[in-house]
């Protein structure tokens, strides 16, 4: 009777997780994290039942991640859920809490190999929670800051990545006007400030021969978005203008 309890106590459910192919490479990949899980239960004589994998999934929501719902339900009086990390677990405070109280329900714990903690104890469990409020508050920082570099860079007319607007080119990190799609720009604009519809500037706009970077007839969404990312009164005249990226020009634009 007793060896069975504690064959039952020592059973461990793993779970990894990585929210990107690249993080798989360059962060802290599957293969790790399972080897990390694979030598605690060894050096603590428990039995890795199974390891849980979500792919290609972020942490945002443990809903929606259909290892994690797995493990959960594999999990069972006395065992532990493992894993390498609360942020692999998840990466808000509410959810993380409610994994472990979901956890606890079932009479199984939660061990954190990074942090070091589990939840077998009254400290542990108190750790934990501190820990979990903590991280989220570290990923709240480090987004804040991020956005504000980024903001800092546009501001700064430095190009932050992604596509590039119409009418723009980036030059050694710079966004700089192109003369041409500059001059199409203020064409559209002042069509439209008479009046002309949508259709038919792209219908003009086929008849003077001109088309978008691909070649092609300029589409009445697609002049909706320069109409609505670019003020009127951007002529050929800045050519030589610096300007900001504009962060909500559509990505279809930005290859036309």
């Amino acid at each position: 009777m007793n060896a069975k309890r504690i064959r039952q106590h020592l059973r461990a459910i793993g779970y990894c997780r990585v929210s990107t192919t690249d993080q798989a490479d360059f962060g802290v990949s599957l293969d790790a994290q399972t080897e990390k899980i694979r030598g605690w239960c060894i050096a603590n004589t428990y039995e890795l039942v199974e390891v849980m994998v979500d792919r290609g999934l972020s942490g945002g929501r443990c809903d929606n991640r259909p290892a994690l719902q797995e493990a959960l339900k594999a999990v069972s009086r006395g065992d532990s859920l493992v894993v390498y990390s609360l942020s692999r677990l998840a990466r808000s405070t509410r959810d993380t809490l409610m994994i472990a109280e979901s956890l606890e329900r079932k009479g199984a714990d939660l061990v954190s190999l990074s942090e070091r903690i589990d939840t077998t104890s009254s400290t542990g469990k108190m750790v934990f929670r501190m820990l979990a409020v903590l991280s989220e508050f570290e990923r709240d920082v480090i987004s804040e800051r991020t956005s504000m570099a980024m903001a800092h860079m546009k501001s700064s007319g430095r190009y932050t990545g992604g596509f590039e607007p119409y009418g723009f080119r980036c030059v050694d990190g710079l966004l700089q006007a192109v003369p041409g799609e500059m001059a199409t720009m203020t064409l559209i604009h002042r069509l439209r400030k008479e009046g002309v519809s949508l259709r038919a500037i792209g219908k003009r706009l086929s008849e003077s021969g001109i088309t978008t970077r691909t070649g092609k007839p300029f589409l009445p969404v697609q002049i909706a978005r320069i109409l609505k990312a670019n003020p009127p009164g951007m002529d050929a005249a800045t050519e030589n203008a610096e300007r900001p990226q504009e962060p909500f020009m559509a990505q279809g634009e930005a290859h036309e």
